[in-house]
């Protein structure tokens, strides 16, 4: 069970990961350092975002416009976190069998 719960610590980690690089790249874009007609920054970023819309759309639908403002990165960034304390505490319970 504690295996388990490793491996998804470490999925949420490389999750987070990829939400961090998607948004260092959109910035980068945005203010044109890195070329979107290179093919390989194109298909990277498109990648990036096929990972990480599926987990903004619900968020947007919730959070208000803010403009240009994109704060659901910064939410699910947030939820993993959480969700990370929680899977800590859990492994705790069960390698101690005390509850928390």
């Amino acid at each position: 069970m504690l295996t388990l719960i490793q491996i998804a610590q470490v999925l949420l980690s490389v999750l987070s990961m990829i939400i961090l690089a998607q948004f260092v790249l959109s910035l980068l874009i945005a203010f044109n350092v890195v070329n979107t007609y290179n093919d390989f920054v194109r298909q990277f970023y498109n990648g990036l975002n096929q990972i990480t819309e599926p987990l903004y759309r619900p968020i947007r639908r919730i959070l208000p416009d803010f403009g240009q403002l994109d704060f659901s990165p910064m939410v699910v960034l947030l939820l993993i976190r959480i969700a990370g304390l929680v899977l800590d505490n859990v492994a705790l319970t069960i390698a101690t069998g005390r509850p928390l």
